[in-house]
């Protein structure tokens, strides 16, 4: 079982790695520090998305309301934000829980298809998020530390030799590290914490079990309904982190953007090598494949810029999905491969 983990994740660290080649090789400025962490504060939204929809989809079920729910929270903390980032942080939190507590409860307790289920909250926390924002943008308060959530970093900490033109390799590196997005850092804790209980944890062995039979699981007496009920509770949270963090960095609350980001989910922890099926997964793929459709999506913002090509939204749309055709493939034959070795 290792191996067969070990080649579920190489397909999508190997494209990783080719795509960051390819950009370094064409693009100047692709591998710079201001593009680096332009990448990871805004992929860090979708990291914590991905990292909600693993767990779900480890069981066997799906959430469909992430980004809705998101948006949904990101208008709330928008609201909230002119009192303080503490505020602001816990009504998103807030918003993000409840629209998990409540697929937790339809899936787990009164058996409704997770599909179903979150399909409706996914409509119902639009519909929330366009009444109470009015259906416009929700300005976020810079009179407070609120914004310093989404757009914060630590680099006013950095020694002054670091910005000197001697500090070399060695003060580039201590400045990406002190310039480490916030929302990078709190993706980073939620990837780390994530692992652990996966690999380390009562529960996280049931969330295997679970995707791998529910049945099978009752009979052997796990817990699976709280099992479930827990998973989308924990995809409700970390999709409210995501729309706070949203609000955070854009500097307002957004009801309508977080359209496809459960599509972007869903694709994040499939290239990563999880079975859609459940039962098998991999907290660490999941961050890679987010990296992956991340950074795959800055190549073609940077083609784009390079004027040699003109790539509509609705073309980058194909190419994203070609590519990750192309990735998923290379994941089933390597599993394949490993798994009749």
């Amino acid at each position: 079982m290792p191996r067969l983990h070990a080649s579920a994740g190489f397909g999508a660290l190997l494209a990783l790695l080719l795509i960051i080649g390819f950009g370094a090789w064409r693009y100047d400025g692709f591998i710079s520090e201001y593009n680096i962490l332009t990448v990871l504060r805004y992929n860090s939204m979708f990291a914590l998305v991905g990292l909600g929809m693993c767990f779900v989809i480890m069981t066997g079920g799906i959430d469909l309301s992430v980004g809705s729910v998101a948006a949904l929270s990101s208008v709330v903390a928008a609201y909230l934000s002119p009192y303080g980032l503490i505020p602001g942080l816990l009504g998103g939190l807030a918003a993000g829980l409840a629209a998990g507590t409540i697929n937790g409860f339809i899936i787990s307790k009164m058996k409704i298809l997770p599909f179903i289920a979150t399909l409706a909250t996914m409509l119902a926390a639009s519909g929330v998020a366009l009444l109470i924002s009015n259906q416009q943008s929700v300005p976020a308060s810079y009179d407070t530390n609120f914004m310093a959530l989404g757009q914060g970093d630590f680099a006013l900490y950095a020694p002054e030799w670091v910005n000197g033109e001697d500090a070399g390799f060695l003060g580039a590196v201590i400045r990406i590290f002190l310039g480490f997005p916030i929302p990078a850092w709190i993706a980073v804790f939620a990837y780390l914490l994530g692992s652990l209980i996966l690999n380390r944890t009562a529960f996280g062995r049931h969330v295997l079990a679970v995707g791998g039979g529910e049945e099978a699981s009752r009979l052997m007496g796990l817990p699976t309904d709280r099992t479930i009920f827990l998973v989308y509770v924990m995809s409700g949270f970390l999709a409210g982190m995501a729309g706070v963090i949203l609000a955070a960095q854009f500097g307002a609350g957004q009801p309508i953007e977080g359209v496809g980001w459960e599509l972007f989910a869903i694709a994040s922890v499939v290239v990563g090598g999880t079975l859609l099926t459940g039962g098998k997964g991999s907290v660490g793929a999941t961050l890679v494949g987010t990296l992956l459709l991340g950074i795959l999506f800055t190549v073609l913002n940077f083609e784009n810029g390079m004027g040699w090509i003109s790539l509509s939204a609705y073309w980058q749309s194909v190419l994203r999905g070609a590519f990750l055709f192309v990735v998923v493939i290379l994941q089933s034959r390597l599993t394949r491969s490993a798994a009749t070795a």
